[in-house]
């Protein structure tokens, strides 16, 4: 499985947290399927991925979101892919407030995988449980049929998706995940 996270990770860690924000048709979490690969999905960064420019970080309300609706909320939507799975009952998705800091896991219940398949599987998890000011660290957890655990993406960051109304200017250089 450990082979298969690194191929995975490119994936994952490329897409993982692109931003979800209400305009995005993004208002529940990902559909129960998620792998516990054989042969992750070979995604290559396109160039303008690798050498993307600093973005600005655009003004907005920070905090606790839960008095808004689901479909309101900002949200960090982790996406990862497999090739193909064998034995793969399914994901956890884990958050941390640091890369190294102690990680809460965010699924109630796995994203279930597709047991022993050939084909490219691609799965995501959508957490509108954030503070949109801050900056969140991910990894997903691949689960075997016979309840084996094992990390299977590198831990990867999701930078801020807004910045205090008020505050100056600031921007988001892209983030690159830690090799692990």
């Amino acid at each position: 499985m450990r082979q298969l996270a690194l191929a995975a990770l490119t994936a994952a860690a490329l897409c993982a947290c692109s931003p979800s924000t209400p305009e995005s048709g993004a208002s529940a979490p990902a559909p129960a399927a998620a792998p516990a690969p054989a042969k992750p999905a070979a995604e290559t960064p396109k160039p303008a991925e690798a050498a993307a420019p600093a973005k600005e970080i655009p003004e907005g309300a920070c905090g606790d979101q839960s008095q808004l609706a689901p479909d309101q909320r900002v949200a960090n939507t982790a996406r990862w892919s497999t090739a193909s799975e064998q034995d793969n009952f399914g994901f956890d998705v884990y958050r941390g407030d640091s890369e190294k800091g102690e990680f809460t896991k965010l699924t109630k219940e796995p994203i279930l995988g597709a047991g022993t398949s050939d084909e490219t599987h691609k799965y995501e998890f959508r957490d509108d449980t954030i503070d949109p000011c801050k900056q969140y660290w991910y990894y997903v957890e691949g689960i075997t049929t016979s309840g084996s655990r094992e990390k299977f993406t590198p831990t990867f960051a999701a930078p801020p998706k807004h910045r205090p109304v008020g505050s100056p200017p600031a921007t988001q250089q892209p983030v690159v995940p830690a090799k692990e």
